[in-house]
């Protein structure tokens, strides 16, 4: 195949393709043939991989399993909801036999309105503990299916715990470092995770 004159710059050149097979202005070359340059344009880059989650580059990939600090948490939401169960109970018994002792007693009318008083703080106090033993069950629940919503749930109920632990100081040390520890399992990095993974 002949080039032409080799002195004549309008002609082809040696090394160049062929008149009608000029390469794009401004788009990325395939590789160069050897004695060629890349054209003018983009410079070469990687192939483009799909960014997302389980692809490299893209998002961490899910959680499929509930970590350990959640499963945990779980479990002391159980505990704990046991425990209030039974100081609903105690608390209902406690007033019963206040009712009991006030009857028993000579007791003027000042003396029954304050047992009276004492007894509706009794039972509003148990009440209560069955409140907390329902959200605590209901929290235990979602943990496998709950969204961020519950995961926030878990850290308010665990600051009440704690708070009510504390106010209850020697009994409540238990119930204090429970509380104590769900939020910090709940708010750790993989908590965050688990409950804000994607449900397809």
């Amino acid at each position: 195949m002949s080039f032409g004159d080799p002195n004549n710059p309008y002609g082809q050149q040696p090394g160049q393709p062929p008149q009608g097979q000029q390469p794009g202005y401004g788009y990325p070359q395939g590789q160069p043939q050897q004695g060629q340059q890349p054209g003018y344009g983009y410079p070469q880059a990687p192939p483009v991989q799909q960014a997302g989650y389980g692809y490299p580059g893209g998002y961490p990939a899910a959680p499929t399993e509930m970590p350990g600090g959640i499963k945990a948490a779980r479990v002391m939401l159980w505990v704990m909801s046991a425990f209030q169960v039974i100081a609903g109970i105690f608390l209902f018994a406690a007033m019963g036999a206040v009712d009991d002792a006030v009857n028993n007693a000579d007791t003027t009318a000042d003396t029954a309105a304050l047992a009276d008083f004492g007894k509706g703080i009794v039972a509003f106090l148990a009440v209560l503990m069955l409140i907390f033993a329902a959200l605590s069950i209901t929290l235990a629940l979602k943990m496998k299916s709950g969204g961020n919503a519950t995961r926030i749930c878990a850290i308010v109920y665990g600051a009440f715990a704690a708070l009510g632990g504390l106010v209850s100081l020697p009994l409540g040390i238990v119930t204090l470092a429970l509380g104590i520890l769900i939020i910090v399992f709940v708010a750790k990095s993989d908590g965050a995770a688990w409950f804000q993974r994607p449900r397809y």
